[in-house]
């Protein structure tokens, strides 16, 4: 469903020249598996999500989403993609119920589907105590649910979720890692960046370690922990975080290609 291949994104930097902000990225996701970007700040992930959904154009590499490209066939991929960040950007002067409706409206869903998919989606994520509050008016843990909601409205085949639980607290976090994995449950292809380890080791079917770029190993939490002999994925995070340190800031420097 999400097939990455060399993937590549460059940007100028006056000091540094091209600068590699995602450098030969390769992956697969597949439907009904949470696959897990694990990565400090700055490491890469919201720019390999952004090309995913389009927003950013690679610079070289290719990236099929549902089976479409994502620089030769960004609408389709667009059509078939939901994305969510920890960004809720929740309309003040929209209630929850107006707000889901209108993005509802922006994908072309008819009326009728419509209202029937506004009705599904607020009685499985439980907002029907919240559909005609004010977006003024709503709690954090309130916005991430209509932020899930219309992520979901067109019922996209794969979802993406960029650090969806920064910022919140304890009990909002946990409300969103269980919608996150209920879509998992009903089949849908889901990547879901995070710095969190906790919840890569409570969600994740698989997950890719990332950091300067580069994808430093890829498997399921008890593959890695057992590959790396750690009590824990976040030791294996480390491990491979102080191994590769001075390869890539070799290659970062330009003097050297790291392996």
């Amino acid at each position: 469903m999400i097939k990455v291949q060399d993937l590549t994104k460059e940007f100028s930097d006056l000091k540094r020249g091209a600068v590699a902000a995602v450098d030969n990225v390769s992956f697969e996701v597949n439907p009904g598996e949470i696959f897990g970007l694990l990565g400090p700040n700055g490491a890469g992930k919201t720019t390999c999500l952004r090309i995913l959904s389009t927003v950013l154009k690679p610079t070289a590499g290719q990236a099929l989403v549902a089976g479409y490209d994502v620089a030769r066939f960004p609408e389709s991929v667009r059509a078939n993609i939901g994305f969510m960040s920890c960004n809720t950007g929740i309309y003040d002067r929209m209630t929850a119920r107006e707000m889901v409706e209108y993005y509802g409206r922006l994908y072309g869903i008819e009326e009728e589907p419509l209202q029937a998919r506004i009705e599904e989606i607020f009685e499985t994520l439980q907002m029907n105590e919240i559909r005609d509050v004010l977006g003024l008016k709503m709690s954090t843990g309130m916005k991430q649910k209509v932020s899930i909601a219309r992520t979901i409205i067109h019922d996209p085949p794969v979802l993406i979720f960029d650090e969806p639980t920064s910022g919140l607290d304890v009990l909002v976090a946990r409300a969103v890692l269980e919608a996150v994995s209920a879509l998992r449950d009903i089949g849908k292809c889901i990547i879901f960046s995070t710095h969190i380890m906790r919840e890569v080791e409570k969600l994740c079917d698989r997950v890719a370690i990332i950091h300067k770029g580069q994808i430093l190993d890829t498997g399921t939490v008890s593959e890695l922990i057992s590959k790396y002999d750690q009590p824990d994925i976040e030791e294996v995070f480390f491990q491979l975080i102080h191994e590769r340190e001075p390869q890539l800031s070799l290659k970062a420097s330009g003097m050297g290609t790291a392996v």
